[in-house]
Protein backbone atom coordinates (compact mmCIF):
# COMPACT_ATOMS: atom_id res chain seq x y z
CA UNK A 1 0.00 0.00 0.00
CA UNK A 2 1.48 3.36 -0.56
CA UNK A 3 1.58 6.20 1.92
CA UNK A 4 -1.82 7.79 0.93
CA UNK A 5 -3.53 4.05 1.07
CA UNK A 6 -1.85 4.01 4.66
CA UNK A 7 -3.26 7.47 5.65
CA UNK A 8 -7.17 6.90 4.22
CA UNK A 9 -6.92 3.65 6.02
CA UNK A 10 -5.84 4.85 9.31
CA UNK A 11 -8.83 7.66 9.37
CA UNK A 12 -11.26 5.77 8.07
CA UNK A 13 -10.76 2.39 10.22
CA UNK A 14 -9.17 4.66 13.28
CA UNK A 15 -10.47 2.39 15.59
CA UNK A 16 -9.09 -1.08 14.13
CA UNK A 17 -5.53 0.96 14.06
CA UNK A 18 -5.90 2.46 17.51
CA UNK A 19 -6.26 -1.37 19.03
CA UNK A 20 -2.68 -2.11 16.88
CA UNK A 21 -0.68 0.65 18.25
CA UNK A 22 -1.99 -0.09 21.61
CA UNK A 23 -0.67 -3.80 20.87
CA UNK A 24 2.31 -3.03 19.45
CA UNK A 25 3.50 -0.04 21.80
CA UNK A 26 1.99 -0.03 24.76
CA UNK A 27 2.16 3.24 27.45
CA UNK A 28 4.12 4.41 24.07
CA UNK A 29 0.94 4.78 22.47
CA UNK A 30 0.61 7.47 24.32
CA UNK A 31 3.14 9.59 22.58
CA UNK A 32 2.15 8.46 19.20
CA UNK A 33 -1.42 10.29 20.01
CA UNK A 34 0.42 13.59 21.24
CA UNK A 35 2.49 13.44 17.81
CA UNK A 36 -0.45 12.71 15.71
CA UNK A 37 -2.86 15.83 17.31
CA UNK A 38 0.54 18.46 17.42
CA UNK A 39 1.01 17.70 13.53
CA UNK A 40 -1.86 18.14 12.40
CA UNK A 41 -2.68 21.35 15.13
CA UNK A 42 0.94 22.21 14.12
CA UNK A 43 1.80 22.28 10.56
CA UNK A 44 0.22 23.98 7.83
CA UNK A 45 0.62 21.31 5.05
CA UNK A 46 -0.68 18.40 7.65
CA UNK A 47 -4.39 19.29 8.02
CA UNK A 48 -5.50 15.96 6.78
CA UNK A 49 -4.83 14.04 9.55
CA UNK A 50 -7.20 12.71 11.83
CA UNK A 51 -8.09 14.73 14.93
CA UNK A 52 -12.40 15.09 16.09
CA UNK A 53 -12.55 11.42 15.64
CA UNK A 54 -9.10 10.51 16.98
CA UNK A 55 -10.40 12.18 20.19
CA UNK A 56 -13.86 10.30 20.25
CA UNK A 57 -12.11 6.28 19.46
CA UNK A 58 -9.25 7.40 22.42
CA UNK A 59 -12.14 8.57 24.42
CA UNK A 60 -13.74 5.23 23.54
CA UNK A 61 -11.01 3.39 24.17
CA UNK A 62 -9.93 4.24 27.62
CA UNK A 63 -13.43 3.86 28.81
CA UNK A 64 -12.36 -0.42 28.14
CA UNK A 65 -9.20 0.48 29.95
CA UNK A 66 -7.44 0.79 26.99
CA UNK A 67 -5.92 4.56 28.38
CA UNK A 68 -5.98 6.61 31.34
CA UNK A 69 -9.10 9.14 30.57
CA UNK A 70 -6.91 12.04 33.31
CA UNK A 71 -3.51 11.26 31.15
CA UNK A 72 -5.39 10.80 27.65
CA UNK A 73 -6.34 14.83 28.14
CA UNK A 74 -3.52 16.04 29.51
CA UNK A 75 -1.55 14.40 26.06
CA UNK A 76 -4.29 15.55 23.97
CA UNK A 77 -4.59 19.01 25.30
CA UNK A 78 -0.79 19.67 25.60
CA UNK A 79 -0.24 18.66 22.07
CA UNK A 80 -2.91 20.79 20.68
CA UNK A 81 -1.91 23.59 22.67
CA UNK A 82 1.67 23.54 21.65
CA UNK A 83 0.65 22.61 18.28
CA UNK A 84 -1.17 25.91 17.32
CA UNK A 85 1.49 27.99 19.02
CA UNK A 86 4.34 26.45 16.98
CA UNK A 87 1.51 27.35 14.00
CA UNK A 88 1.90 30.38 15.03
CA UNK A 89 4.99 31.01 15.70
CA UNK A 90 5.85 29.54 11.75
CA UNK A 91 2.73 31.77 10.28
CA UNK A 92 4.62 34.85 12.07
CA UNK A 93 8.21 34.11 10.26
CA UNK A 94 7.52 33.09 7.38
CA UNK A 95 3.47 33.73 6.20
CA UNK A 96 4.46 37.37 4.68
CA UNK A 97 7.15 35.99 2.33
CA UNK A 98 5.80 32.77 1.15
CA UNK A 99 6.18 32.22 -2.74
CA UNK A 100 3.02 32.38 -4.23
CA UNK A 101 3.83 29.29 -6.09
CA UNK A 102 5.19 27.22 -3.12
CA UNK A 103 2.85 24.65 -1.52
CA UNK A 104 2.20 26.79 0.73
CA UNK A 105 1.72 29.62 -1.40
CA UNK A 106 -0.96 27.58 -3.45
CA UNK A 107 -3.15 27.02 0.22
CA UNK A 108 -2.62 30.39 1.50
CA UNK A 109 -2.10 33.88 -0.74
CA UNK A 110 -1.90 37.89 0.41
CA UNK A 111 -5.83 38.12 -0.12
CA UNK A 112 -6.51 35.16 2.52
CA UNK A 113 -4.51 36.43 4.93
CA UNK A 114 -6.00 40.07 4.46
CA UNK A 115 -9.38 38.65 4.83
CA UNK A 116 -8.30 36.91 8.01
CA UNK A 117 -6.87 39.92 9.28
CA UNK A 118 -10.28 41.71 9.31
CA UNK A 119 -11.99 38.54 10.20
CA UNK A 120 -9.77 38.52 13.58
CA UNK A 121 -10.17 42.75 13.57
CA UNK A 122 -14.11 42.06 13.68
CA UNK A 123 -14.21 39.12 15.51
CA UNK A 124 -11.87 38.62 17.80
CA UNK A 125 -10.24 35.42 19.73
CA UNK A 126 -13.35 33.19 19.43
CA UNK A 127 -12.12 32.55 15.66
CA UNK A 128 -9.35 30.47 17.48
CA UNK A 129 -11.76 28.54 19.85
CA UNK A 130 -14.17 27.97 16.58
CA UNK A 131 -11.27 27.11 14.47
CA UNK A 132 -10.64 24.06 17.20
CA UNK A 133 -14.18 22.28 15.86
CA UNK A 134 -13.12 22.60 12.52
CA UNK A 135 -10.73 19.83 10.29
CA UNK A 136 -8.50 21.66 7.59
CA UNK A 137 -9.76 25.26 9.36
CA UNK A 138 -8.19 24.54 12.87
CA UNK A 139 -4.60 23.98 10.81
CA UNK A 140 -4.82 27.01 8.56
CA UNK A 141 -6.39 29.51 11.28
CA UNK A 142 -2.92 29.90 13.40
CA UNK A 143 -0.82 30.07 10.59
CA UNK A 144 -2.90 32.83 9.13
CA UNK A 145 -2.93 34.59 12.87
CA UNK A 146 0.61 34.63 12.98
CA UNK A 147 1.19 35.72 9.65
CA UNK A 148 -1.39 38.74 10.38
CA UNK A 149 0.29 39.24 13.48
CA UNK A 150 -2.17 38.74 16.22
CA UNK A 151 -1.49 39.43 19.26
CA UNK A 152 0.63 36.13 20.90
CA UNK A 153 -1.09 37.23 24.15
CA UNK A 154 -4.29 37.06 22.98
CA UNK A 155 -4.04 34.31 20.66
CA UNK A 156 -2.30 32.34 23.50
CA UNK A 157 -5.13 32.39 25.93
CA UNK A 158 -7.78 31.72 23.08
CA UNK A 159 -5.63 28.71 21.83
CA UNK A 160 -5.78 27.43 25.43
CA UNK A 161 -9.23 27.86 25.59
CA UNK A 162 -10.09 26.54 22.10
CA UNK A 163 -7.97 23.56 23.12
CA UNK A 164 -9.36 22.47 26.31
CA UNK A 165 -13.25 22.70 24.97
CA UNK A 166 -12.31 20.75 21.77
CA UNK A 167 -10.33 18.15 23.92
CA UNK A 168 -12.64 17.84 26.25
CA UNK A 169 -15.96 17.63 24.70
CA UNK A 170 -14.79 15.03 22.04
CA UNK A 171 -13.00 13.06 24.24
CA UNK A 172 -15.37 12.71 26.93
CA UNK A 173 -17.97 12.27 24.24
CA UNK A 174 -15.99 8.93 23.62
CA UNK A 175 -15.24 8.08 26.93
CA UNK A 176 -18.95 8.64 28.25
CA UNK A 177 -20.98 7.21 24.65
CA UNK A 178 -17.83 4.72 23.42
CA UNK A 179 -19.29 1.42 25.51
CA UNK A 180 -23.10 1.94 24.44
CA UNK A 181 -24.00 -1.41 22.98
CA UNK A 182 -25.48 0.37 19.36
CA UNK A 183 -22.12 2.71 19.12
CA UNK A 184 -19.86 -0.33 19.80
CA UNK A 185 -21.39 -2.75 17.00
CA UNK A 186 -21.15 0.59 14.46
CA UNK A 187 -17.92 1.98 15.76
CA UNK A 188 -16.48 2.40 12.12
CA UNK A 189 -19.83 4.53 10.69
CA UNK A 190 -19.97 6.43 13.93
CA UNK A 191 -16.28 7.87 13.23
CA UNK A 192 -17.54 8.44 9.81
CA UNK A 193 -20.35 10.24 10.67
CA UNK A 194 -18.27 12.37 12.82
CA UNK A 195 -16.16 12.92 10.46
CA UNK A 196 -18.84 13.82 8.06
CA UNK A 197 -20.00 16.51 10.38
CA UNK A 198 -17.01 17.94 11.43
CA UNK A 199 -16.52 18.72 7.51
CA UNK A 200 -19.89 20.00 6.81
CA UNK A 201 -19.44 23.55 7.48
CA UNK A 202 -16.05 23.98 5.48
CA UNK A 203 -17.99 22.19 2.67
CA UNK A 204 -21.11 24.48 3.16
CA UNK A 205 -19.16 27.68 3.59
CA UNK A 206 -16.88 26.34 -0.08
CA UNK A 207 -20.21 25.71 -1.76
CA UNK A 208 -21.97 29.28 -0.65
CA UNK A 209 -18.16 30.88 -2.25
CA UNK A 210 -18.56 28.89 -5.05
CA UNK A 211 -22.63 30.01 -5.79
CA UNK A 212 -21.39 33.52 -5.40
CA UNK A 213 -18.57 33.27 -8.11
CA UNK A 214 -21.30 32.38 -10.26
Amino acid sequence: MTIIQNLISFILHIDQHLVEIIQQFGVWSYGILFSIVFVETGIVIFPFLPGDSLLFASGAFATRGAFNIALLLLVFFTAAVLGDTVNYQIGKKVGTSIRPNSLIGRIINQEKMAKAENFFNRHGGKTIVIARFMPFIRTFIPFVAGASRMSYNSFFFYNVVGAALWVGLCTMAGYFFGNIPFIQENFSTVLLLIIFVSVLPALIGFAKSRSKRK
